[in-house]
C-alpha cells in the first residue's frame, strides 16, 4: 500500500507502522499500541499487509511523530507559581498584589472607580481549550490539591469560575511563557456586567461596594469578604463541579 502527496515535489510514502487505540466501555480509559506493518510477496502477486506484534511506544517515537504533525516537544522551565501542565491544561496561581482595574457598565456603574488601583486576592488560574477559568485563594499562599477555593469577586464571571472574554485580548498559546500575558489580558480587560447566577462577595454592599470600598487604598484585600466555591484546587483543575 503507497501514498502519494505534492509537497513542492513528489515523494512516495509506504505504510510502515500502525497505531491501534483500545478503549474501555463504560469508562474513559484507553491505550495504544505500536505495530510495525510487514509486507510479504508470493510469486506474481503481492499479499495484503500484516501487522507485527504489539509494542509499547516509545518517546523518541512520539516525539518524531508529533514533529512530523508540525509540533514539538519544547522545554520548558516551570516557575513556582505553576500547579499543573498538560498539553490541555495550564493551571497556576497569583499571589495577592494591587492592580488597577477597568469598569464599562452600560448605566455606568462603578465609573468611579475604574482606572483606580485595587488590592486583590490570591488566585488560581486555569487556561484550556474552551478558555480562561479563576478562582480566588483565603490564603496568599501555593494551594495543595485539597485546597478549598473561593469564589473569585470579578464581575465577567460564571458559577464554574470560567470568565466572559469579550473584549479580553487572550493569548492565542497556552505555555508557561504565556502566564503573565493571561494575566495581565485579565485585568486590563474591562468588566462590564455582573454575574446573575453566582454569589461573588460577602460583602454587604455587594460586588460594587467591595471595589468602591477598595479603590486606591493601600491595604490587602480582606479575605473575609471572599464566598466559598464549595471545590477544591483539583476539582477545579480536573474541570469537576
Amino acid at each position: 500500500m503507497k501514498a502519494h502527496i505534492s509537497i513542492g515535489s513528489t515523494k512516495s510514502f509506504s505504510l510502515s507502522e500502525a497505531l491501534l487505540i483500545y478503549r474501555s466501555s463504560g469508562s474513559q480509559e484507553s491505550f495504544v499500541t505500536l505495530h510495525r506493518v510487514e509486507h510479504s510477496k508470493e510469486e506474481k502477486r503481492s499479499l495484503p499487509p500484516t501487522l507485527g506484534p504489539a509494542e509499547m511506544l516509545s518517546y523518541s517515537f512520539v516525539e518524531q511523530l508529533t514533529r512530523s504533525l508540525g509540533g514539538s516537544f519544547g522545554i520548558e522551565i516551570f516557575p513556582e507559581t505553576v500547579l499543573a501542565r498538560t498539553p490541555r491544561l495550564l493551571g497556576w496561581w497569583v499571589p495577592a498584589q494591587t492592580r488597577q482595574m477597568f469598569f464599562e457598565h452600560s448605566h455606568g456603574v462603578l465609573a468611579e472607580v475604574n482606572g483606580k488601583r485595587c488590592p486583590q486576592p490570591a488566585l488560581v488560574m486555569r487556561v484550556t481549550a474552551q478558555g480562561l477559568a479563576i478562582r480566588a485563594l483565603g490564603r496568599s499562599e501555593r494551594p495543595g490539591a485539597m485546597t478549598q477555593l473561593k469564589v473569585a469577586p470579578y464581575w465577567n464571571t460564571y458559577d464554574s469560575g470560567a470568565v466572559c472574554l469579550g473584549s479580553m485580548r487572550a493569548p492565542k498559546e497556552m505555555t508557561v511563557a504565556s502566564i503573565t500575558d493571561w494575566e495581565r489580558s485579565f485585568y486590563e480587560s474591562a468588566f462590564t456586567h455582573p454575574s446573575d447566577r453566582v454569589q461573588l462577595t460577602a460583602h454587604p454592599g455587594s460586588s460594587e461596594g467591595l471595589w468602591r470600598e477598595l479603590a486606591g487604598g493601600s491595604r490587602k484585600f480582606p479575605p473575609k469578604y471572599l464566598v466559598e466555591a464549595k471545590q477544591t484546587l483539583a476539582q477545579f483543575l480536573r474541570g469537576d463541579s
